[in-house]
């Protein structure tokens, strides 16, 4: 199937320093897209790229799992460890938890963190039915575009299919028992104010992880897509002074330094 416009992965040829993001579940890289560009303007190397069965159509996504996507984002910070003297990770929602297991399982591969509204719990009492009801139904009613800002849309599917959420489900229970292993500095930027991930997702990881320098930030004008929303330019600034923090010299000025090559698709 064609890609929708605008769900074109992202990379950016900069400097020594990348930064590797995930979007989340029925998302597609546009929600992300700002945030990749504001990294590369800063003369990082980025890498968003787009998980299989995203995209395109929801169908697509009902015939992946998680092993799919997480093996997506594994290559891809393989593929930047290769040429890149440090590697950050980072992730909205599902893609927060992308980043975690990344961080878990690479160890001091990864240099630091950067989560917006991370998931790690598929709530609800129909989470409970997935095993079944996902036999039964093939699909459910969408998550995306949970954005406070007027006229701002996140390209994301209109519906859920319910084996590629029963696979998610399984996948944050997976996390959730690997986050001890997560001892990178940690940036944890979440909304007070969201429709699809509770602030018990949050605490969850922040009282898991074994990191010691963790920062938690308040989203207060957004709603779940924060990136695309009120609070987008505070994430953008916080996650270089972040980085600019943990790897001195790293975040240039806009114009200054190596320009590096952007693509998309």
């Amino acid at each position: 199937m064609p890609l929708l416009t605008g769900a074109e992965p992202f990379r950016h040829e900069g400097g020594p320093t990348a930064v590797l993001l995930c979007h989340g579940f029925t998302g597609s890289p546009q929600s992300l897209r700002p945030w990749a560009e504001h990294l590369a303007e800063h003369g990082l190397t980025v890498s968003l790229p787009l998980l299989p069965g995203h995209g395109t159509r929801w169908e697509d996504l009902g015939v992946t799992g998680w092993q799919d996507w997480y093996a997506e984002v594994d290559r891809e910070l393989r593929l930047l460890r290769v040429r890149s003297a440090r590697v950050f990770v980072a992730g909205l929602s599902m893609g927060g938890a992308l980043a975690l297991r990344l961080a878990a399982r690479h160890g001091d591969a990864v240099s630091g963190v950067m989560v917006v509204n991370p998931a790690n719990k598929v709530h609800g009492v129909a989470a409970h039915a997935l095993p079944v009801l996902r036999h039964l139904v093939p699909a459910t009613k969408g998550i995306a575009s949970d954005i406070a800002k007027p006229l701002s849309r996140e390209l994301g599917y209109d519906r859920v299919p319910l084996h590629a959420a029963h696979s998610l489900r399984n996948f944050f229970r997976l996390v959730d028992g690997e986050l001890p292993q997560v001892t990178q500095p940690l940036l944890l930027m979440r909304s007070p104010q969201d429709h699809v991930v509770p602030p018990a997702d949050s605490a969850r990881i922040l009282g898991r992880v074994s990191s010691t320098d963790v920062t938690e930030i308040l989203l207060e004008q957004s709603y779940h897509v924060a990136t695309l929303d009120h609070d987008a330019e505070r994430i953008f600034r916080e996650s270089t002074a972040f980085i600019g923090r943990l790897a001195p010299g790293a975040v240039k000025e806009p114009g200054l330094g190596k320009e590096g090559t952007t693509r998309g698709g």
